[in-house]
C-alpha cells in the first residue's frame, strides 16, 4: 500500500476539522474558564437529547463514569452485579471500588454480548443490578434483560463505552437501563484530547447525585458535603473538543458501516467468521470490526508482516486475571467467553480509510485463510 494503514487515525480526525478544533480551543483559552462550563453544559445537553434522554452528566472519564453511577444507584458494599468477564476491565473494576462484588455469566458466541438466558441462575438475595456492555458498539439484548431485571427488582447500568449512536429496534443507547455509561478515550468513535465520559440517565436522583459525586460529593451550597465523591469533573476543553467532533460523529460511523460491508462481502465464503449483527440492531457502531479465526495469532502475525495493524479485544477473560482470583472463578467456567479469548481479532474499520485500504485488508487475510501453505506454518 502506498498509504500506511493505520488502526486508528487521530491525525486524520484533526486534519478534517482543524479550522473548528483550533477555534474551539482558543476560545475556550481565551475565556479563562477552564473547569465546566458552557461548553461542558451545551455538550451534556447536546448528547443527552440526541441519546433521548433527560440528563447528561460529565465526568473526567469513562471509568469514572461507571463508578459514579453505580454509586448513584445505590450499589455498595454487599451488593453483587452481573456482568461478564469479556470486557475491558473498568466494567469490573468500577462494580469492585464501590465495594460490591461482580458476578460473571457467560456471553452469547455470536455477538460476544452477555447471554440474557444465563442471568436469572446468577441471581441471588445479594444482587443489586445487572451492568450489559454494548461490546464493539452492539446493543445487548435490552429487551430480554430488562424483563428479567424487572420480574427480580433489579436496577440495570448500560456499559456503553463503545456504542455512542448505536439502536436497537430504533432505540438508542442509553435509554434502555436505569442510566448509562459513554466514554470518550481518545480511541472511541467519538474521543476527547484526553480522558472524558459521561452518564446518561432519565432519573432525576441518579442525575442529581451524579453531579454532587463528581465534585466531592458536595451539595448545591458550595464547602458543605452530602457524599464522600471524587475529583470527576470534564474540563472546558475536552468539552469544546467533543462537540466539534460529535457534528461529525454520524459521518464517521456511516464510514465504519461502509467499511464492515466491504469486509463482510469479502470473507463471506470464507473460513473467517465475521461480526454477527442481530436483526434487532438498528444501527451498529463498529467501534471495532471483530472476526473470529481459530489460527488467530498466526493470522495476526501474517497481517503485521503485510503492513496490517490489528489488535485483542481482549486476549485473557478477567476471570482468571489475578486482581479478581478472589472472586473464585476458574479456567473453565465461562467456556464462550474464553474460547472468544483465543479467537477474536479486530481489523482496521476507523472511519478514514479508503476502500482501497480496506479491500486490502481483507485480501491480506484472506490470502493467509486460503493459502494452506502458508496458514498451516
Amino acid at each position: 500500500m502506498k498509504d500506511p494503514i493505520r488502526f486508528v487515525d487521530l491525525q486524520a480526525q484533526y486534519e478534517e476539522l482543524k479550522a473548528q478544533l483550533d477555534a474551539a480551543v482558543l476560545n475556550v483559552l481565551a475565556s479563562g474558564m477552564y473547569a465546566p462550563g458552557e461548553q461542558v453544559r451545551l455538550l451534556e445537553e447536546e448528547i443527552a437529547a440526541s441519546c433521548g434522554v433527560k440528563y447528561g452528566v460529565a465526568c473526567n472519564s469513562g471509568t469514572d463514569a461507571l463508578k459514579i453511577a453505580l454509586q448513584a444507584m445505590g450499589i455498595g458494599p454487599g451488593d453483587e452485579v452481573i456482568t461478564t468477564p469479556f470486557t475491558f476491565v473498568a466494567t469490573v473494576e468500577a462494580i469492585v471500588q464501590n465495594g460490591a462484588r461482580p458476578v460473571f455469566v457467560d456471553i452469547d458466541p455470536r455477538t460476544f454480548n452477555m447471554d440474557p438466558s444465563l442471568i436469572e441462575a446468577a441471581i441471588t438475595e445479594h444482587t443489586k443490578a445487572i451492568l450489559p456492555i454494548h461490546l464493539f458498539g452492539q446493543i445487548a439484548a435490552m429487551e430480554s434483560i430488562l424483563e428479567i431485571a424487572k420480574a427480580h427488582n433489579l436496577m440495570v447500568l448500560e456499559d456503553a463505552a463503545q456504542a455512542i449512536g448505536s439502536t436497537r429496534n430504533g432505540k438508542a443507547c442509553g435509554t434502555w437501563g436505569d442510566a448509562a455509561t459513554l466514554s470518550f478515550f481518545p480511541t472511541k468513535n467519538l474521543g476527547a484530547a484526553g480522558d472524558a465520559g459521561m452518564i446518561l440517565t432519565n432519573s432525576d436522583e441518579i442525575a442529581e447525585r451524579s453531579r454532587s459525586l463528581r465534585v466531592h460529593g458536595m451539595a448545591k451550597q458550595p464547602y458543605y458535603y452530602e457524599d464522600i465523591g471524587h475529583t470527576s469533573r470534564m474540563d472546558e476543553i475536552q468539552g469544546a473538543i467533543l462537540r466539534v467532533k460529535y457534528q461529525a460523529l454520524s459521518a464517521w460511523n456511516n464510514a465504519r458501516n461502509a467499511n464492515a460491508q466491504v469486509y463482510d462481502e469479502a470473507f463471506r465464503d470464507s473460513e473467517i467468521v465475521c461480526p454477527y449483527v442481530e436483526p434487532e440492531t438498528t444501527y451498529h457502531t463498529y467501534h471495532q470490526y471483530t472476526i473470529r479465526y481459530e489460527r488467530r495469532d498466526a493470522l495476526m502475525e501474517y497481517l503485521k508482516q503485510h503492513g496490517v495493524p490489528s489488535a485483542v479485544y481482549y486476549p485473557v477473560p478477567l476471570h482468571v486475571q489475578p486482581p479478581y482470583q478472589f472472586l473464585g472463578y476458574k479456567e473453565g467456567d465461562f467456556p464462550e467467553t474464553e474460547r472468544a479469548c483465543r479467537e477474536v481479532l479486530s481489523l482496521p474499520i476507523q472511519a478514514h480509510l479508503t476502500t482501497e485500504q480496506v479491500e486490502y485488508c481483507a485480501d491480506v487475510a484472506l490470502h493467509f485463510v486460503r493459502d494452506r501453505s502458508v496458514a498451516g506454518r
